[in-house]
């Protein structure tokens, strides 16, 4: 299960099943996805997000 003594848990219930997960840091997901494209600006960001909100 990767989990090993003294680390932190979350039990997930999901119906009639419990999952047991182990925490993990947010140190641990720095890099975990990638992005190989061109860099985006803030106003580029927020401009998406509104798109999509009036989109939905």
């Amino acid at each position: 299960m990767s989990v090993q003594p003294g680390d932190k848990v979350r039990y997930l219930i999901d119906g009639d099943a419990i999952r047991i997960v182990a925490v993990r840091p947010l140190s641990e997901l720095f890099g975990m996805l990638q992005y190989d494209g061109p860099p985006v600006t803030l106003e580029e960001m927020d401009e998406a997000i509104a798109e999509a909100a009036t989109s939905a």
